[in-house]
């Protein structure tokens, strides 16, 4: 008996089902809604059977007979992704896909040139990538969801194994004009009494915050934002200073104004930067290449978007 449906249309199936959202699987699959949309009908259509309930305010629902069918269509996904990984492995050919993670605070940075080389490099290889914070990566990492993440050496737990590619040392961001803009570096002492814009996510505001608890200082939080543009353009429209591992290339906010990058010293400690996997997962073909070309794209003297050079 021939085959109902085809895996791209499963790919489409989860996605929805995860989702509850046509909108939202057609983003998270890179695609128009109404292939989505034309995907599920013809699902429902061949198997005879219907696989969501529709409700207007609230998205789609799965059905009963829907719940059943999504966790076999998981199951065959998963199941289709080895055997791609078993014939690249046998042929030695690196193919297939990959989930890629990234931290959001440089993810704008990095992703986009690194993710072209590499799929230039390997145009066998299909690369989903996610944007998330630092818990958000080490779930997906846990939950099968993701095969490999670009972050930060912050709180990774032993069943999770990190690969260091380069140091990052911490700056202070600060406006054009600011009285500490033309020091050569700053210490936390000299933050003591200025307004700070915190780039408060999971796990990484604690890095931020550590440098003053180890001097005894408490800082005087003045902003909050989760999005790494906005703080930068905050800080640019003086509304405090903030704290950074990441120098990108321009010293521009995104509204244009100018920026100013200051040494943080003292009892402060770099970011590592680097790569998290479940343990194991290098002996994947298309995940071990991937390392490879991490090493050779970000190292101490060059990463894609960021500036290195001493201030």
């Amino acid at each position: 008996m021939p085959l109902r449906f085809t895996l791209r249309q499963l790919e489409y199936f989860l996605a929805v089902g995860q989702t509850g959202s046509v909108t939202l699987a057609a983003e998270k699959m890179h695609v128009s809604a109404p292939s989505i949309s034309a995907a599920i009908s013809q699902l429902e259509a061949d198997f005879g059977l219907q696989l969501f309930v529709r409700k207007h305010a609230k998205g789609l629902a799965l059905t009963q007979a829907g719940r059943q069918l999504l966790a076999k269509a998981a199951q065959v996904l998963a199941q289709a992704e080895e055997m791609n990984r078993l014939v690249g492995g046998i042929s030695g050919q690196v193919q297939g896909d990959l989930s890629l993670g990234c931290l959001l605070t440089f993810a704008q940075i990095l992703v986009p040139s690194l993710r072209r080389s590499f799929e230039t490099r390997f145009p066998m290889v299909r690369v989903h990538h996610a944007e998330k914070n630092q818990q958000e990566i080490i779930d997906a990492l846990r939950g099968g969801e993701m095969d490999i993440a670009l972050t930060y050496d912050l709180a990774i737990p032993e069943d999770l194994q990190f690969i260091p590619l380069v140091s990052l040392p911490p700056y202070v961001l600060l406006p054009d004009g600011h009285p500490l803009a033309n020091l050569s570096q700053i210490t936390v002492q000299a933050l003591r009494d200025e307004p700070m814009v915190l780039l408060d996510l999971p796990l990484s505001s604690e890095y931020f915050l550590s440098f003053f608890r180890a001097s005894g200082i408490k800082p005087k939080i003045a902003e909050r934002t989760r999005d790494m543009a906005v703080m930068r353009g905050l800080v640019a429209n003086g509304y405090g200073y903030s704290i950074a591992n990441i120098r990108p290339l321009n010293d521009l906010a995104p509204d244009g104004r100018k920026l100013r990058f200051v040494p943080l010293v003292g009892e402060v400690g770099p970011m590592m930067l680097g790569l998290v996997m479940a343990r194991g997962a290098e002996g994947v073909l298309t995940i071990a290449a991937f390392i490879e070309h991490c090493r050779a794209q970000i190292t101490i003297d060059r990463m894609p978007g960021q500036d290195l050079r001493p201030v």
